[in-house]
C-alpha cells in the first residue's frame, strides 16, 4: 500500500465526488468510483450524499483508529458526460495501475480543466435537435423552422441568464416564455399546417431529462433521499416550463 496521509486522500476524494455530482452523474457511480480509489490506497470509504452536500468517512482497512470524516458542498455545474466518463476511467486506472495520489491529482486536474465544447456550437446543435423533435411529433417544414429559431433564441437567453448566475427557476420560466412566444408566430400568421406542434415542441429543449433519469436510477438502487430530491428538483423545473408556456398561451388568448 502506498503511503499517503488520510487528510490528503480525503480532500482528493471529496474533490473527485463533488465534481462527479456537479457533472450530473447518478449517486451509485459516485459511491463506486470513490470506494474504488480509496481501496487502492488501503482505505474503506463510506458516503452520505445529499442534493447539496457530501459527507465522506474513510478509515484504514487494517486499523480502524485511523479515520477521518469530512463534509463538502456540491457546487452547481453544467452536465458534462465527457467529465463523467473520464473520471470513471481514472478510478479504474487508480485501481488497476496503482497510481500515486500525485498522479491521480495531476490527471484529475487535467480532466476538469479540459476546454468545453464551444457554447455557440452547442447552441446550433440544440436548435437542430429540437427541430428534429418537432418533426418526430408530426411538424411540417414551417413548424420545424419556427422551432429552430425559437430554440436558438430561447437557449441563447438561457445561456446568458445562467452566465449571470440568475436563479435557475427564473431562467427556465423566461426561456420557456421566449421560445414559445417566437414559435407562436406560426399560430398568428397561420404558417404551415401544424403551427400548434411548433408551439408545443418549442420548449422541449428545457425538459430536465438527465435529472429525471438519475432520480429513477437512484430510487431503484436504494438512494431514496437523493432520488426524491432529484425528482422534486426536476418537477419544479417542469412547472417553471409550464408557467412560461402558459404565459404565452394566455397572451395568445
Amino acid at each position: 500500500v502506498r503511503p499517503v496521509t488520510i487528510r490528503e486522500l480525503s480532500n482528493f476524494l471529496l474533490d473527485f465526488a463533488t465534481t462527479l455530482m456537479s457533472a450530473g452523474v447518478h449517486t451509485s457511480r459516485v459511491v463506486r468510483n470513490v470506494t474504488r480509489i480509496a481501496g487502492s490506497f488501503g482505505y474503506e470509504a463510506e458516503m452520505t450524499i445529499f442534493q447539496r452536500h457530501i459527507t465522506l468517512n474513510i478509515l484504514h482497512s487494517q486499523d480502524d483508529s485511523v479515520r477521518r470524516t469530512s463534509l463538502r458542498t456540491i457546487r452547481a455545474g453544467a452536465f458534462n458526460f465527457n467529465t463523467i466518463s473520464s473520471l470513471s476511467a481514472l478510478s479504474w486506472s487508480a485501481h488497476d495501475n496503482h497510481l500515486s495520489l500525485y498522479e491521480l491529482r495531476e490527471q484529475f486536474n487535467r480532466i476538469v480543466t479540459r476546454p468545453r465544447i464551444s457554447r455557440w456550437w452547442v447552441l446550433i446543435l440544440v436548435s437542430f435537435a429540437n427541430a428534429s423533435f418537432c418533426r418526430l411529433f408530426g411538424g411540417d417544414p414551417w413548424a420545424m423552422g419556427l422551432v429552430f429559431v425559437a430554440t436558438l433564441v430561447g437557449f441563447f437567453v438561457r445561456q446568458q441568464m445562467s452566465m449571470r448566475h440568475i436563479n435557475h427557476l427564473a431562467v427556465f420560466i423566461v426561456s420557456a416564455f421566449v421560445a414559445s412566444m417566437i414559435a407562436s408566430a406560426g399560430v398568428w400568421a397561420s404558417l404551415g399546417e401544424t403551427p400548434e406542434t411548433a408551439l408545443g415542441t418549442s420548449v422541449l429543449f428545457l425538459i430536465p431529462g438527465v435529472p429525471l433519469i438519475n432520480s429513477i436510477i437512484d430510487l431503484l438502487e436504494g438512494f431514496v433521499l437523493m432520488g426524491i430530491s432529484r425528482a422534486v428538483n426536476a418537477l419544479s423545473l417542469i412547472i417553471c416550463i409550464s408557467l412560461g408556456l402558459s404565459a404565452t398561451l394566455l397572451i395568445l388568448g
